[in-house]
């Protein structure tokens, strides 16, 4: 199995780092992945579990080679898918990332649109209802590509637990991103939401405020709603459509899609 950009790992090795990396402790998996793998990223919509990554980064004990061993504030780059229909409590929060952990953070949009006002000129005023293969696709598939593109992007720490249901029920540490050989790290695969809350309660981190009304799962503004007493955490996502991604994390079926609008 050949990676991007030389990196090659075996089926037989990738099995065997993740029989290993199940045992160890969220920041054990960090401080590996940090020390492991070149031009590592850690990829997030500021939900509580990439929350939960970015302050446990910001408390690794890491010193940097290029300036006498200084150590890092906040040694992994951030990116940021902002799909323009983010809601106002999400980009707050943001700010509020920025301001507490000062990260490096990468910014990446649709690609011929900076606001939802160009979107919606270019596409309709609810291409999410219309074709929503093609919004996936515009807004998250492609800006993430070419963030991994232009960044040149080897590995990224991903905030998906296998306790969110649906296809992350059997998520494994480590895999590879089928289309491009991007190694996708879960440092938190085996947390539950309860975990997640009170190590963001403890450890004051900030999150976003539409949580305390219900919503456990935060995406577009336009397809996400407050989650019931005793529902999936995620079934706030995309409620009553057969739907559990958004494509970031399902890129192959996204490589099909293309090639059948292309025929």
């Amino acid at each position: 199995m050949t990676l991007s950009e030389g990196i090659k790992i075996s089926q037989e090795h990738l099995d065997h780092l993740n029989s290993t990396l199940k045992d160890l402790t969220a920041e054990e998996i960090l401080k590996w992945a940090y020390i492991t793998f070149p031009h590592l990223y850690q990829t997030t919509a500021f939900g509580l579990t990439g929350l939960v990554t970015i302050d446990m980064i910001s408390k690794l004990k890491i010193n940097s080679q290029e300036d006498g061993g200084e150590e890092i504030s906040h040694p992994i780059d951030l990116i940021f898918l902002d799909t323009l229909y983010h809601f106002p409590q999400t980009y707050e929060l943001v700010d509020a990332v920025r301001a507490k952990y000062n990260p490096k953070l990468h910014v990446y949009k649709p690609a011929d649109a900076k606001d939802d006002i160009e979107f919606a000129k270019r596409y309709g005023d609810q291409l999410w209802e219309t074709n929503d293969s093609y919004y996936d696709y515009l807004v998250k598939v492609e800006p993430s590509q070419r963030a991994y593109k232009e960044l040149g992007v080897k590995a990224v720490l991903t905030g998906r637990r296998r306790s969110q249901g649906g296809a992350r029920g059997s998520l494994p540490v480590l895999e590879i991103e089928e289309t491009s050989g991007t190694i996708k790290i879960n440092p938190l695969c085996n947390w539950d939401f309860k975990m997640v809350k009170s190590y963001i309660d403890a450890n004051n981190v900030p999150y976003n405020s539409l949580l305390d009304l219900g919503y456990k799962s935060i995406g577009d503004w336009h397809s996400t709603v407050p989650v019931a007493e005793g529902e999936d955490e995620r079934s706030g996502r995309w409620k009553g459509q057969a739907k559990t991604e958004c494509g970031i994390h399902e890129t192959s079926k996204f490589a099909q899609y293309l090639k059948s609008q292309s025929t």
